[in-house]
């Protein structure tokens, strides 16, 4: 499989700091001769100029090419707004890859509707589980690494956990 086009996904406070290198690395590979194509996606799971513009800022991560802005709501409210509009956004021009980061509501959204529009999904962080099924975190992370194609893991705890 050549993977020419990635979408990095970027939902909330978490996901641009886990961001940031990633596209610093995609730029460098760029100035190398690397072929590799990416789409900035923000949900808008934060959306407030404070939460995520002055991140983006003070990270260097350039402006999103596609701001599906969702906003506020419920857990079911949210992870389904992402979904819709992300697929919107797949159907119109589909990618080769959905990288997600860590465990809020985007990285769960965007996994499903990629894996369901039949595009392979990168997670990184892949494998931690802080523990307890009452934390939404915990929940994103299980269902994201159960259909996951490939994972970007810390420890030696997080392999053996999706083993």
């Amino acid at each position: 499989m050549r993977i020419n086009t990635i979408d990095l996904i970027a939902g909330a406070r978490p996901n641009f700091m886990k961001i940031a290198p990633i596209i610093d690395a995609l730029k460098a590979a760029e100035g190398r001769g690397g072929a590799l194509r990416y789409r900035l996606i923000h949900t808008g799971h934060h959306y407030d100029k404070a939460m995520s513009g002055s991140f983006f800022a003070q990270l260097g991560i350039p402006e999103p090419d596609i701001n599906l802005e969702v906003g506020s709501g419920t857990q079911a409210g949210q992870t389904a707004a992402i979904m819709v509009r992300y697929e919107k956004v797949l159907l119109k021009q589909r990618s080769d890859l959905c990288l997600v980061e860590g465990d809020v509501t985007s990285t769960m959204a965007c996994s499903i509707a990629a894996r369901k529009c039949g595009v392979p999904v990168a997670h990184v962080e892949g494998g931690i589980r802080p523990g307890g099924w009452t934390m939404p975190e915990e929940i994103n992370r299980v269902v994201t690494d159960s259909i996951s194609n490939w994972f970007f893991t810390t420890s030696e705890v997080a392999n053996a956990n999706l083993r």
